[in-house]
């Protein structure tokens, strides 16, 4: 009997209608679903997207192991782990797996990390790309992101690099943007250029909000774009 496969499915920012064709059809067929969960008392935000796709469905098998919102190195570690030895009992049997995540699994995704350790004991993965945050809030908020040749910047943390490369971009994409504190305001602001600021709080869903700025209290799905005025000539 040959192995299982590992699939890492992108179900965009929110919206169930950013789902892809191609998502669509192997969640609606494939025999285990395999949904992340920040903590044990908290949904999975990924199978809250997709739920419309499974409503149909009674013969799938749905995994959700945690993944913390921790920086703790052994702890991430361990939850990792566990995570991949689910996934691998599944594929043993013969069966693919279908990992869901928020926006593209090739981008800032804990589906990297299954990735790595399902792939070290000889398994096949696959991709299917989905619709990311960053240009899910430029769609909602009307907004070209690069033209020409343009450069663009994705930020998921702001420290030393930033300061380093901030001339060169013409627009900065600041992922996660409450956790990046005064620090990226201050950095912005000594940037000489006229500049346009939109941040984008629950990109896609219902309780979404858009408005010129920074985005106080904002939470942990926030996104901020900075589109600099071009001065190179």
């Amino acid at each position: 009997m040959d192995n299982g496969k590992l699939i890492g499915v992108g179900v965009g920012p929110g919206d169930s209608e950013l789902l892809t064709v191609k998502a669509v059809r192997i969640l609606g067929s494939v025999p285990v679903i395999c949904a992340p969960r920040s903590s044990e008392d908290k949904p999975s935000r990924a199978l809250s997207i997709i739920k419309g796709v499974l409503a149909d469905r009674d013969d799938y098998r749905l995994l959700e192991p945690v993944f913390p919102m921790t920086r703790d190195v052994d702890e991430l570690e361990r939850h990792w782990d566990e995570a991949a030895g689910l996934v691998i009992n599944e594929l043993s049997k013969g069966d693919d797996v279908a990992f869901v995540t928020l926006g593209d699994p090739s981008l800032y995704s804990t589906f990297s990390y299954l990735q790595s350790r399902v792939e070290d004991l000889g398994f096949k993965v696959e991709m299917v790309p989905g619709v990311t945050s960053f240009t899910s809030c430029a769609a909602s908020a009307s907004m070209t992101l690069v033209e020409g040749d343009e450069i663009l910047v994705v930020l998921p943390r702001v420290d030393e690099r930033f300061k380093e490369i901030i001339s060169y971009a013409d627009t900065c994409i600041i992922m996660k943007t409450p956790r990046h504190g005064g620090e990226l305001e201050n950095i912005i602001a000594e940037d000489p250029r006229a500049k346009k600021i939109i941040s984008v709080q629950n990109c896609s869903m219902e309780d979404e909000k858009i408005q010129e700025g920074f985005i106080k209290d904002a939470n942990y799905l926030s996104t901020t774009i900075v589109k600099f005025k071009n001065s190179r000539g």
